[in-house]
């Protein structure tokens, strides 16, 4: 196996994850392209705002770019926006793998914004499944909705959802997600997940959660998490990261994590090489849309405005 070629990283956080990731894209393409990688996907927390941006410089520099969203998950109903339930979601990876994915992606996190908003944009299953087509879903970090069941050895409810997953995005299109930060809480969920995953028959792919491109970044990181918190760093119990391994780390790096298990590495190349459409850019799209008898879409246009 050449980790380099073999190896993509699947869950990128960059600076349009608001207040939560700093990686600068031209940065992350530099540090791609330096450290022998040809494809990276970009996840955003709920949002597509950097995808434009970032195909265009992955495109700059060579890299396969491959859209896709972290995505919040709603408890009950993406529509139910009460109590204290409702505003702590699930996270969720989706990709796009085509052009339909693509519009299917857009569908998804204009409606979690629309209709899903309560504290963060939320999707649910049912919508998930009704606008599917295209996409590729790995199960997130440790708040993912399966990583929640195994936390509290609920094997029943882990088992299900994994059925579940695995049948919203379809056979081979649903992987349950390892990572490694060098967090004990994390070590355990991966035993799980190891566990798991013959038994329900699924994949199993190793990502790096980064939320800024070099390991030195961490405390500017830290710094920003104040800021998007109202803390400031003395403040007892605010939110940081448990570990300085939120960062690019190389293909090697990545590989070494987990030596016996080489399905980890190769898994995120398949997903890499599912991803086959591009993002047309230049060209203005409008849709076509029925006016009142009498009027032109721009006087139409007007009068709305």
């Amino acid at each position: 196996m050449n980790a380099k070629t073999d190896f993509t990283h699947l869950h990128v956080h960059s600076e349009f994850s608001l207040l939560d990731g700093m990686s600068n894209l031209e940065s992350l393409m530099e540090e791609t392209k330096r450290l022998g990688m040809d494809s990276i996907a970009l996840t955003d927390h709920g949002a597509l705002y950097g995808a434009v941006q970032f195909v265009e410089a992955a495109t700059q520099h060579g890299i396969k770019p491959i859209i896709g969203v972290e995505t919040y998950v709603a408890r009950r109903g993406m529509r139910d926006k009460e109590g204290k339930a409702d505003q702590q979601p699930f996270h969720l990876i989706a990709l796009a793998s085509s052009a339909t994915g693509y519009r299917n992606l857009c569908r998804v996190v204009t409606d979690a914004h629309l209709d899903g908003l309560y504290y963060k944009p939320r999707t649910d299953h049912e919508h998930l499944a009704r606008h599917a087509e295209g996409l590729i879903g790995l199960s997130g970090c440790l708040n993912g909705e399966i990583a929640r069941a195994l936390e509290v050895d609920d094997w029943d409810h882990a088992r299900a959802l994994a059925g579940k997953y695995g049948e919203i995005f379809g056979k081979g299109r649903f992987f349950l997600e390892v990572q490694d930060h060098g967090l004990p809480e994390q070590r355990r969920l991966n035993e799980q997940l190891f566990r798991l995953a013959p038994e329900v028959g699924l994949p199993l792919v190793l990502t790096n959660d980064l939320h800024y491109v070099r390991a030195d970044q961490r405390d500017a990181h830290d710094v920003l998490l104040c800021i998007g918190t109202a803390s400031n760093l003395e403040t007892p119990g605010r939110m940081k990261f448990g570990s300085g391994d939120f960062y690019l780390k190389s293909p090697e790096q990545m590989a070494a994590l987990f030596p016996d298990r080489p399905d980890l590495i190769k898994n995120t190349r398949l997903i890499a090489e599912m991803v086959d459409f591009d993002l047309e850019l230049g060209t203005t799209r409008v849709p076509d849309i029925e006016v009142p008898p009498g009027e032109t879409v721009e006087t139409w246009l007007t009068k709305e405005a």
